[in-house]
């Protein structure tokens, strides 16, 4: 009896010990739950000390496995107006914060310093002149050394002063040359590749006319992409922008009005300049259209996709009634590219920028921002899978950044372009994501008693405009740096901090090219 009594007694303190520790289990799965927790895993230090040892053995491999491979191909990533908060914020659009939008995966990254030679905040043209040719030049010129000041109708002249791009050091070499933008083919950073001009704005002989020169002697970009040797060279050029070369009497296929004055339609003569030379060529306009080529029997491919920039990408994915006729997206288009240039057996250089990261931004609408952003990654994705680290190069970066934060003590559960859970001093709910400046001080302000009153119904609307400081019609950049990402053949290069211009040397160099080949 004793024994029975002795197992009885056993199986009881056995029950209340489970029974307890399943209530302290449930009790800290409500604590971790509280306490906002997006993983449980997260409360545990082994789960940390793993990722460390993850992280660890990443280093050591890239360590032992330096490619010092010739880079075949080149390509390079522009995330226009991408600043690292906007990475960050992307990062927790995709769905967690301790996740990695995809190109943070890549084995080397560095900092970039983006200013002009006369403004301690940048925009796309004189940066891209800097990481695309490797000089610094001023503020609102492309493609020339900072002896040309901004609008100066004839000093851009002078080949002296030009600026060549990466671009035309792989052409030089025997590579193919390209390039892929959401925004029109002659706004500021795609010229990079191919203009030289004292002003961003002379995309067509209008804006020439406008700024009080003369179009026959100041040649106006989409003249200079059709006609000059670098420009009619590109294999691939697709982005938006027809209106600058169409006159203003012709409409395109959406029966939109060209911008020209000059009565010449240039995407004919496009055209027409390649039949002379007996290569095949596709104009294109459409997605249909695109998808049709047969792209092994191409030479040379302009898509023009829009009389403007092209939308979007957040909103050409809500537009889905619309899509037999939508626009590629930016993956689509880099793909396409790849195809095209990958048929030279001496490589490439290709250049692919997301350009409406910015423009999203200088409207503060940050979800737009952060849909192109997150669209940029799947195209950087696509290109990594397409090509091969032994001797394809791809370097991932920004011209310059925003201002643009990421504010307050927001939960891990928390949508990133909610509001951030608690009150400000004048108990008034905020925001996550905010700026500086621009058209959000009209959605935050206007009242006489102080801030508006915002709700999470708001804040999930993709035209939502997120609060900003300071009044301003569209914000400005900022000038902070901004992050390189590399990974392939000397993908090492661009680890630590360095000028902005430093990076097609770097990129040259691993592809011994232009200038710094034997550096």
């Amino acid at each position: 009896m004793g024994f029975i009594f002795n197992l009885r007694l056993l199986a009881t303190v056995l029950l209340i010990v489970l029974v307890t520790a399943h209530r302290d289990h449930q009790h800290a799965r409500h604590a971790r739950a509280s306490l906002g927790l997006k993983n449980e895993a997260e409360a545990e230090s082994a789960y940390w000390r793993e990722k460390a040892q993850q992280t660890l053995a990443a280093k050591l491999e890239s360590l032992q496995a330096v490619n010092t491979n010739r880079a075949k191909n080149v390509i390079m990533f522009l995330g226009d107006g991408m600043s690292i908060h906007t990475i960050t914020a992307t990062r927790n659009l995709l769905g967690d914060s301790s996740e990695k939008v995809y190109f943070e995966q890549f084995p080397y990254t560095g900092l970039s310093k983006t200013y002009c030679v006369n403004r301690q905040v940048a925009d796309s043209a004189c940066t891209a002149t800097a990481y695309l040719g490797g000089v610094k030049g001023n503020y609102g010129t492309i493609g020339v050394n900072a002896n040309v000041p901004r609008y100066n109708c004839t000093a851009a002249n002078g080949e002296e002063d030009h600026v060549d791009s990466i671009a035309k050091w792989a052409q030089d070499a025997g590579k193919d040359a390209g390039f892929v933008t959401t925004a029109r083919v002659t706004h500021a950073s795609p010229a990079g590749v191919y203009a030289h001009t004292a002003d961003r704005n002379w995309e067509n002989d209008m804006e020439v006319v406008e700024g009080g020169c003369n179009p026959e002697e100041t040649i106006d970009i989409a003249r200079q992409l059709v006609e000059w040797e670098v420009g009619k060279n590109l294999k691939v050029i697709l982005g938006g922008g027809k209106k600058n070369f169409l006159n203003n009497t012709v409409r395109d296929e959406a029966g939109q009005r060209g911008y020209r004055l000059d009565g010449r339609n240039l995407i004919n003569e496009w055209l027409a300049e390649k039949q002379s030379r007996n290569v095949s060529a596709n104009y294109v306009w459409s997605r249909k259209g695109l998808q049709q080529l047969d792209l092994n029997k191409t030479d040379y491919l302009l898509g023009l996709f829009a009389n403007d920039h092209l939308p979007y990408d957040g909103d050409r994915e809500r537009n889905h009634d619309l899509s037999h006729l939508a626009d590629p997206s930016l993956t689509e288009l880099t793909e396409t590219a790849l195809k095209v240039l990958q048929r030279n057996e001496n490589g490439y250089f290709l250049f692919v920028e997301g350009a409406r990261i910015d423009m999203a931004h200088h409207d503060n609408y940050a979800r737009r921002s952060l849909e192109d952003t997150a669209e940029f990654a799947r195209a950087i994705q696509k290109a990594r899978e397409l090509t091969s680290e032994e001797d394809t190069l791809i370097v991932v970066t920004s011209d310059h950044s925003h201002v643009f934060s990421i504010n307050g003590y927001p939960e891990r559960t928390q949508d990133i372009t909610g509001l951030s859970g608690t009150l400000g001093d004048d108990n008034v709910p905020y925001n996550i994501l905010s700026y500086a400046n621009g058209p959000g001080y009209y959605a935050s302000f206007g009242q006489a008693e102080g801030r508006k009153v915002i709700t999470e119904k708001d804040t999930k609307n993709p035209l939502y405009v997120s609060p900003a400081m300071v009044p301003l019609s569209a914000d400005t950049h900022g000038g902070d740096d901004v992050a390189v990402f590399a990974s392939g053949p000397y993908a090492q290069f661009f680890s630590g901090t360095y000028e902005q211009a430093n990076i097609p040397a770097l990129m040259a160099r691993a592809a011994g090219i232009g200038p710094y080949a034997n550096v």
